[in-house]
């Protein structure tokens, strides 16, 4: 593990404690977590950083997982099989993320950011149980989930990682009508798998600091176990405020860090 301070070990459990509740209820713990890292672990490499925010990520999400399929109803089949695409496409994507600067993450999730605001903004019945019950999901649609959803968004997060959990939401949301809610239950199964194939790759490849990673998982669980109840007691409303206060907040951060780099 790298020389850290104490007071820099701290505001790193600090932010996997936040990560681990925000990923639970709306996705994208991530957009949190690996800024965190990038800022406390100025002089190690990206793929390391991106190695430990994976080792991270898989025990806070896992315990959501488990809490809201023990609660919610979610499609346990249906999200195994986006799973397994999305575990195949992470792989694929941690082999290619080696080569990626740490200096081109940063301007990336902004984008990103920026583009889930829109798209939530613009779309004010998104997630909401009514337009979510609109259509019957036929089984193209449940092909496009497992192929695009789990395949495209896999590769993603094994090549970047932050949002994967938001964009799981968004496009369970878009492409199978479910609820915020529900999709958000859903999407901590699929995420458990993509994490699991980027973890595997970068743990091949030695990227990852595990003595670091184990304290902060720690602090991540036991976020993403209480963000995982608060989601399943307050609803698809709540999902969806927390969602937008999220993107804007953690947009204006990295712009102040990009106008002063």
């Amino acid at each position: 593990m790298p020389d850290i301070s104490l007071t820099t070990l701290v505001v790193l459990c600090i932010a996997a404690a936040a990560a681990g509740w925000i990923d639970a209820v709306v996705g994208g713990g991530g957009l949190l977590l690996l800024p965190a890292l990038l800022l406390g672990l100025p002089n190690t490499g990206a793929a390391h950083v991106l190695g430990t925010n994976k080792a991270v990520a898989i025990v806070g999400t896992t315990g959501a997982a488990v809490t809201y399929v023990r609660k919610a109803p979610v499609q346990v089949k249906t999200a195994v099989r986006i799973g397994l695409a999305a575990l195949a496409g992470s792989m694929t994507g941690a082999f290619f993320a080696a080569g990626i600067s740490s200096d081109v993450l940063r301007p990336v999730i902004m984008v990103v950011l920026l583009a889930v605001a829109a798209f939530v903004l613009l779309r004010p019945s998104f997630g909401t149980a009514d337009a979510a019950d609109r259509r019957r999901v036929t089984r193209s649609r449940t092909i496009a989930a497992v192929v695009l959803v789990g395949g495209g968004i896999g590769f993603y997060d094994g090549l970047f990682g932050p949002g994967t959990g938001t964009f799981l939401v968004l496009a369970l949301t878009a492409v199978l009508h479910l609820d915020l809610l529900t999709a958000s239950a859903t999407a901590k199964i699929v995420n458990v798998c993509t994490n699991a194939g980027a973890l595997a790759m970068f743990a091949y490849q030695g990227t990852v600091l595990w003595q670091l990673a184990a304290l902060m998982a720690v602090f991540n669980l036991a976020g993403g176990m209480a963000g995982a109840r608060m989601a399943l007691s307050r609803g698809s409303g709540f999902v969806r405020g927390v969602l937008l206060v999220v993107v804007f907040s953690l947009v204006a951060k990295l712009g102040f860090d990009q106008w002063n780099a």
